[in-house]
């Protein structure tokens, strides 16, 4: 694929999840920013460049994005190497974070289970992991959402099956999660 079809690709993956996520993203941000208000916390977890991706959307919960506001509790479960490895050395690497979630998350928090096919056997059993604990799920996949979904109280799916569009729009639907929470909060968190 040539450059300039790189770019007519990314515009119309864009084009398309502009006309179906929206929704789906608002109602993402008011559960995410509901269970930070009732002072629960947000769990990520993804491989690869979607652990990469959860990195990022916890931290700019934790530090910000666009304003100025107190911090909000979010946690990528990608990011402890010690527990990673123990973990996947002990356990196997489809707990790395299912195993967490048992140890971290309570009732009223939220995991935003990131997977670009949605078949991550790991992410998945995290969200089962969260379900069965309380926790809201969010689900960001590509088309179809792949085991993923039917555990997700709601599903981000990008309408593509071209891994890198599908994560070039979790990107930008992570920061409109992030522009999104930070406006909704009371103007005395600000």
């Amino acid at each position: 694929m040539s450059i300039d079809e790189i770019f007519e690709e990314h515009r119309r993956v864009v084009a398309d999840s502009a006309a179906v996520l929206p929704s789906v993203v608002r109602e993402a941000a008011e559960l995410i920013g509901a269970c930070l208000a009732a002072g629960n916390k947000v769990l990520v977890c993804g491989n690869g460049g979607s652990a990469a991706d959860a990195q990022h959307f916890a931290a700019e919960l934790v530090g910000r994005f666009e304003i100025d506001r107190r911090a909000l509790a979010a946690l990528a479960l990608t990011t402890d190497s010690s527990s990673l490895t123990a973990i996947a050395n002990d356990l196997g690497f489809a707990r790395v974070f299912s195993r967490q979630v048992d140890a971290l998350a309570r009732p009223g928090d939220v995991l935003v289970a990131i997977s670009t096919s949605g078949d991550s056997e790991n992410v998945v059993r995290a969200a089962q992991s969260a379900r069965l604990i309380g926790c809201g799920v969010v689900g960001m996949t590509g088309q179809g959402g792949g085991a993923l979904a039917a555990v997700c109280d709601l599903l981000i799916a990008v309408p593509s099956s071209d891994v890198a569009r599908i994560q070039e729009v979790h990107s930008l639907c992570l920061h409109a999660l992030c522009a999104a929470v930070e406006q909704a909060l009371p103007k005395g968190e600000t």
